[in-house]
């Protein structure tokens, strides 16, 4: 996509914060980089223009998400940090190759908006995902016949075809819950959620049973806030938040409305957005009694 990606900005962010914390300045960084691939090149017994992957400029615009990083660059840098957590390293330079892969999502890319292919290329490097939603249940927790009622009825002008594959895209999404490592998903539902009449009462029942399924797996948390819940947070509107391995700076946030999406990153939005599900997690039933509720309600659509 022409803009900077979540993972570039993310990427550069951390990046920014790793030499400031280092106490470098911009160009001391960008000479030692340029000894470094010097001199590996040399071992290599390889020449090349090494100007041309680092100066100046390019690291300005590495750190801001403007542009991306080649690996050896990358490599280089944490060097200079003292980055040795192997873990971490890993997640860099997942996230710096993150930009050019091409996931299954990118079948679809002329029906997916850039927004939503980022949320998808997202869930897939997650390690959890957290999820409030007051009308609608999450995208990961969704019957197909749930899915295609949802999103004929939000996506106003699509055509038929495009909600097929809408919802084949939906539906291979909830592949991150059967990988080797699942992601791991806490999601807190509105009671009004399962009582929007979204879709005709066979396929609420089937929604239902759906929740009460995913709720027996162990990587899979489900509360729901029941409709006479005093007031909360989450009045505020849905969010979903995604961390990842080894480093909670690289945790965002998406806010979606109809037209657009935004992605929450600064540390600090961020850490409200989680104080926000915690106090979220408090308003809704324990596990028990929200399978309780869930199972009354899906003998309510008969």
């Amino acid at each position: 996509m022409s803009a900077p990606s979540v993972r570039q900005r993310r990427l550069g962010a951390e990046l920014r914060g790793l030499r400031e914390r280092s106490g470098l300045k911009g160009d001391d960084v960008v000479g030692r980089v340029l000894e470094i691939l010097q001199q590996r090149d040399e071992r290599a017994g390889t020449r090349r223009r090494v100007g041309r992957d680092i100066d100046q400029p390019r690291l300005s615009r590495i750190e801001g998400g403007r542009l991306g990083i080649k690996a050896d660059v990358l490599d280089a840098l944490l060097d200079i940090y003292g980055v040795d957590d192997m873990a971490k390293r890993e997640v860099l330079h997942a996230l710096a190759a993150g930009g050019s892969r091409r996931g299954w999502w990118q079948t679809y890319r002329d029906i997916i908006s850039p927004a939503y292919a980022e949320l998808i290329s997202l869930e897939a490097d997650a390690k959890s995902l957290r999820s409030y939603q007051t009308l609608l249940v999450p995208g990961l927790l969704q019957t197909a016949a749930y899915a295609r009622a949802s999103i004929s009825a939000i996506n106003m002008t699509a055509t038929p075809d495009q909600v097929n594959a809408l919802v084949e895209v939906r539906m291979a999404r909830q592949s991150v819950l059967s990988r080797p490592e699942p992601l791991e998903v806490w999601a807190i539902i509105h009671e009004a959620a399962l009582r929007t009449p979204t879709a005709d009462p066979t396929v609420m029942r089937e929604q239902c049973q759906r929740l009460l399924d995913r709720m027996e797996l162990p990587h899979v948390s489900i509360q729901i806030i029941p409709q006479d819940a005093p007031p909360h947070p989450g009045m505020a509107g849905a969010f979903t938040a995604l961390s990842f391995p080894e480093s909670a700076d690289l945790d965002v946030v998406l806010v979606e409305h109809l037209a657009s999406a935004l992605y929450v990153e600064d540390a600090a939005d961020v850490s409200v957005y989680g104080s926000a599900f915690e106090h979220l997690r408090a308003h809704a039933l324990p596990f028990d009694k929200s399978a309780d509720l869930t199972a009354r309600i899906k003998q309510e659509y008969t």
